[in-house]
């Protein structure tokens, strides 16, 4: 039967309950593991973390797992832990070759990119497809200095994840999108209000009506009921 297990007992804590010489042996282990999982890496030509495809990634995953438990575990076997990693390398060979090679295998592994804006207004379906917030989308184009969506002539997800963004020249009217709405929320109207003085947009997709209008209850674009004061970036 198992001794029981002394709670807050700070020798068991830091040193464990193996000898001594065992610390040797976890440098050595480190060493070679960290020396195979190096060359192997190398081999791979793997690129940045900022740049990293999703095999790559999943690459990284799976070798955490097989590196670390080698390291300090004493019953995992070295050996078995470098066949592990070189069967992930091998397997990540295999998949760069077929998307190499095959134009779907590229779609189906890496995915691909998805249209988020169009001329100021929001593929709302494109979201709701890929997931991506509404939130999400307005910080990332808050981050590249976007005032309002009637600068954005063309924005993409692409398959890394990252947003690819292009201007209108000149910028048009468009959803304000700054201040942020969770700090200063957008002055909306109330459905049927005539509004003379300034253009509309729809807090939902951004499709803009221009002055003067009558508040719609719904967006023809998107069935979005909330509407806010078009602006223009200066």
């Amino acid at each position: 039967m198992d001794e029981a297990v002394i709670p807050f007992d700070l020798a068991r804590m830091f040193f464990g309950t193996d000898p001594s010489l065992f610390y040797l042996e976890i440098v050595f282990r480190s060493c070679v593991i960290y020396a195979y999982a190096l060359i192997l890496i190398r081999w791979v030509g793997g690129r940045g973390i900022a740049q990293m495809s999703t095999v790559e990634f999943l690459l990284v995953i799976a070798l955490g797992s097989a590196v670390g438990d080698a390291m300090f575990y004493p019953e995992v076997p070295l050996f078995q832990a470098m066949l592990v990693i070189t069967v992930v390398v091998f397997i990540n060979k295999f998949l760069d070759r077929l998307i190499y090679q095959f134009s779907f295998a590229e779609k189906f592994v890496d995915g691909e990119t998805v249209e988020v804006i169009r001329n100021g207004v929001i593929n709302v379906s494109s979201l709701r497809r890929t997931r991506i917030g509404r939130n999400e989308l307005f910080e990332s184009l808050r981050e590249q200095g976007v005032v309002n969506l009637g600068e954005v002539r063309q924005a993409y997800l692409e398959s890394s994840g990252r947003f690819s963004i292009f201007r209108s020249k000149p910028a048009r009217a468009g959803l304000p999108i700054e201040p942020a709405w969770d700090v200063y929320p957008p002055v909306t109207f109330d459905p049927d209000t005539p509004v003379d003085d300034t253009a509309l947009a729809c807090c939902t997709c951004g499709v803009v009506l221009p002055a003067p209008v009558k508040v719609p209850p719904a967006c023809l674009h998107c069935g979005g009921k909330i509407w806010t004061s078009a602006t223009v970036a200066r």
